[in-house]
């Protein structure tokens, strides 16, 4: 990813979790994308939940940096989502994608086609890590 890449992403990262609502919007979105999602989320504890996805999302961005620290988290949030442990199965990490694209295209004012295509291309490696460990 080139600079501009990762400030782009990271400018509409910080707009849109600068909005209370962003977060629960996308869980919202995303819970009633499917049955087998809303089944995964039934007993989630949504508070902490939510800190998770925010440091992940800072995560996948320092892991398309390059930074090695970032990696280790994100095998290990891997290891909680595989077959053994939550079973999220690949196909799931896709929806998850396009729910968050859409959540950022709602709550940035500024969301673009680059602003898109920065988000999918900064989530991808550390997707890739996700169903590559499942």
């Amino acid at each position: 990813m080139t600079e501009e890449e990762i400030e782009l992403f990271n400018d509409s990262l910080e707009r849109c979790t600068a909005k209370p609502d962003f977060l629960d919007h996308f869980y919202r979105m995303f819970i009633s994308s499917s049955a087998e999602v809303a089944q995964k989320f039934e007993h989630t504890d949504f508070k902490r939940q939510k800190i998770v996805l925010r440091t992940s999302l800072y995560m996948m961005m320092l892991a398309a940096m390059g930074k090695s620290e970032a990696n280790v988290y994100l095998e290990h949030i891997a290891e909680i989502h595989s077959r053994q442990v939550r079973d999220i199965r690949p196909g799931l990490y896709d929806l998850w994608l396009d729910c968050l694209v859409r959540t950022v295209e709602k709550f940035d004012p500024t969301f673009s086609a680059n602003t898109e295509r920065a988000w999918r291309d900064m989530m991808m490696p550390g997707i890739e890590i996700m169903k590559s460990r499942y």
